[in-house]
């Protein structure tokens, strides 16, 4: 019986990547914003529907650089159901996190609570657009421009994702992608930010290239976030096939939606009006009552049948052993109460139906058991 990993990269055939690279044998031009890097940031201008951007060695430089560029200081407000890259590139800043709960539905940051932990310190909200499902951004901008706050979005999980007929990307001050292997579009390692501001584009280009103005100047101290030509080779190849790739993803979605639709205590990602998503995840919420089960057991049992999950987001950023103490996890509810009941199932493009199936089977003999044991 063949393992089931909980992900799997997207990767165009060898002959094509190879004929990508070739020209850099000729070249040796290997790094350092070369044609491939160029080529890249322009394409996926065009496809990402964005005014600026700037491309990084992975979305996380992306995202901490970028709160470096604006210059804060203060509190952040944000999720605490995110990956750790999130809170870190706030702490990593020499910025306070403060931890507002989530919304149950759509696991995204709850706008409703948001106001009421703005202080004095309140200097910018770090939304995340969480397993593709998109932020209330209207009511995120509007609080924004109220309290005159900077808004940074986490979007690592939604590559090509639209809202409203326009890309994801143009939402907010500053929105960061990941490019990461596991991602709906990679480039082996890799992200980007997408900004309005021309002037906030040169701080940034600045930042991630070592505080380098010019050949002779250097006015500024910067970290090395480049991006390698091999790296932007691979997303030049991956582009090409990203539109074939989130069709063949939304096939396997469809798949467990109508394998589990019948089966009680399951809840799943909601279909958000306005928004064409990318089908980054399938993340299942188990209630045991109604299932019969915990989350935890169905992490095992499929573990048991060779097949891969991911607790994912546990455990809550705002309960990490480097904060130990430091947070009330109490204040963060929901997002507690969800993180003890995900599971990101398997899903990438070429995940056969018969493994969905196989995935599935697991999931309704447990289902079935737990009804006999009532």
């Amino acid at each position: 019986m063949s393992h089931i990993l909980v992900t799997r990269s997207s990767m165009p055939d060898f002959d094509e990547y190879i004929e990508e690279i070739k020209e850099m044998w000729e070249t040796h031009w290997l790094t350092n914003m070369g044609p491939k890097h160029k080529e890249l940031e322009k394409q996926l201008k065009d496809y990402l529907d964005l005014e600026y951007m700037d491309m990084f060695t992975n979305g996380h430089m992306a995202l901490e650089l970028s709160l470096q560029a604006l210059n804060l200081k203060g509190e952040v407000i944000t999720t605490p159901f995110t990956f750790a890259s999130t809170t870190h590139a706030i702490v990593r800043n020499g910025l306070e996190p403060v931890f507002c709960d989530v919304d149950p539905i759509t696991f995204t940051i709850d706008t409703n609570k948001i106001e009421s932990l703005i202080t004095d310190k309140t200097c910018a909200i770090m939304p995340v657009h969480v397993y593709g499902n998109v932020c209330n951004i209207e009511e995120i901008e509007r609080i924004a421009k109220k309290y005159d706050l900077k808004v940074i979005y986490d979007a690592a999980h939604t590559f090509g994702v639209k809202y409203k007929g326009k890309g994801i990307g143009s939402y907010g001050d500053v929105s960061c992608f990941s490019f990461h292997a596991t991602k709906v579009f990679n480039t082996i390692e890799g992200g980007c930010a997408c900004f309005h501001d021309a002037d906030f584009g040169k701080k940034l280009y600045k930042l991630k290239n070592f505080g380098i103005k010019g050949p002779e100047v250097v006015d500024g101290i910067g970290a090395n976030a480049k991006m390698n030509e091999f790296c932007a080779a691979m997303g030049l190849c991956n582009l090409r096939h990203v539109n074939e790739e989130i069709a063949k993803r939304k096939k396997v979605v469809e798949r467990y939606m109508y394998r589990l639709k019948n089966v009680n205590g399951l809840q799943f990602n909601p279909i958000q009006k306005d928004v064409t998503p990318n089908y980054a995840y399938f993340p299942v919420f188990f209630n045991e009552k109604l299932f019969g089960t915990t989350r935890n057991e169905v992490f095992e049992e499929l573990a048991k049948n060779g097949i891969g999950a991911r607790k994912y987001f546990y455990p809550l950023t705002n309960t990490f052993d480097c904060f130990h103490g430091k947070y009330d996890v109490n204040e963060t509810p929901v997002a507690l109460h969800l993180s003890k009941r995900v599971l990101t199932l398997p899903l990438y493009a070429d995940l056969s139906m018969e493994n969905v199936d196989r995935i599935c089977e697991v999931i309704i003999e447990l289902y079935k058991k737990g009804k006999t044991n009532d």
